[in-house]
């Protein structure tokens, strides 16, 4: 029997194809999240509030508690699901701070109705409280693999910035901020559900897939199923595998001044990156991932049949959501 969920594809497919352990536990973790934006003061929970009201497809909770399984204890992992989800947000709430960005998932952001300083105050809040639930149940563990995550999260968006305007960078310097930025986050998330390196390889994998397809979303839009302009990394300087590659076939678009770019130019770049093969070509490159991510799994002896199958499903529900 289909379940209803309040999260969007590709977590509502597995939560179909899961027993019931599954939804139950996601369902805790969720009123988990909304314990901890709670209790420090009328604003910031109000601000911290607004963030998690506008929902998210909860994959790397989701991971947490699939690599757990269903016999493991359901409390710390409820308990790491929950703070790794509220990293996420913090780090979502501050990449806004950074980008001035107006809106996030077709909602105006913390930034743009609160002001910068008290976005910034809410992403500190959300940070502060995925350590505090940690910390409250002395799982070290946790707190080291969340604590190596959110260094490779400053890493990467300090790269990101250093990487600003700059059309010159190849594919290496590309997939050294996807790993930091996107891919670390996943592998930890992986990594407090059961602690295993082949099985963090496998999230680093979706990971990176994740960033690919999500920057050829942002290229392709549209901007009522991305909830943002089309051309945001552009206009941002932000540069990405689809304009890289892109530039191969059209070395015009890499001398293109990223800095004079407003919405309408940001648009029209996107459909001279979206003519050429490079949109195709990193989709195939996030379909190796995926696959490389899946052979994995196969190899993993310690998961379930239900774990392995319900993984699978998360990768492929990566590349769907994005097709």
């Amino acid at each position: 029997m289909t379940r209803h969920s309040a999260v969007p594809p590709p977590v509502t497919a597995v939560l179909d194809a899961s027993s019931t352990w599954l939804p139950a536990r996601l369902a805790d973790a969720e009123q988990r999240l909304r314990e901890e934006v709670r209790g420090h003061g009328e604003v910031l929970a109000a601000d911290a509030s607004s963030t998690l009201e506008a929902g998210g497809k909860r994959l790397r909770p989701l991971l947490v508690l699939l690599c757990a399984g269903p016999e493991s204890q359901s409390g710390p992992a409820v308990r790491a699901a929950a703070a790794v989800e509220l990293v996420h947000m913090a780090t979502l709430v501050h990449d806004d701070v950074l980008d001035d960005a107006p809106l996030r998932r077709g909602r105006p952001t913390v930034a743009a109705t609160s002001g910068r300083l008290r976005a910034t105050a809410a992403g500190d809040l959300l940070f502060s409280r995925a350590f505090a639930l940690l910390a409250r149940a002395g799982d070290a563990r946790a707190i080291e693999l969340l604590a190596w995550a959110s260094v490779s999260l400053a890493r990467g968006e300090l790269a990101q910035r250093q990487d600003a305007y700059d059309t010159s960078i190849g594919e290496a310097r590309y997939f050294e901020r996807c790993r930091l930025k996107t891919a670390a986050l996943f592998e930890c998330a992986v990594r407090m559900g059961r602690d295993e390196e082949a099985l963090g390889a496998f999230g680093a994998e979706v990971g990176l897939a994740f960033q690919l397809l999500d920057d050829v979303l942002d290229v392709a839009g549209p901007p009522e199923r991305t909830g943002k302009a089309r051309g945001t990394d552009l206009l941002d300087g932000t540069v990405t595998l689809p304009l890289i590659l892109a530039g191969e076939s059209d070395p015009g678009l890499l001398a293109a001044d990223l800095r004079s770019l407003d919405e309408p130019a940001a648009a029209a770049l996107s459909d001279r990156i979206a003519a050429t093969d490079a949109l195709d070509r990193v989709r195939a490159r996030a379909l190796e991932m995926v696959a490389d991510a899946k052979a994995r799994l196969a190899a993993d002896t310690g998961l379930g049949d239900e774990q392995r199958h319900l993984l699978e499903l998360v990768a492929d529900g990566v590349v769907q959501r994005y097709s």
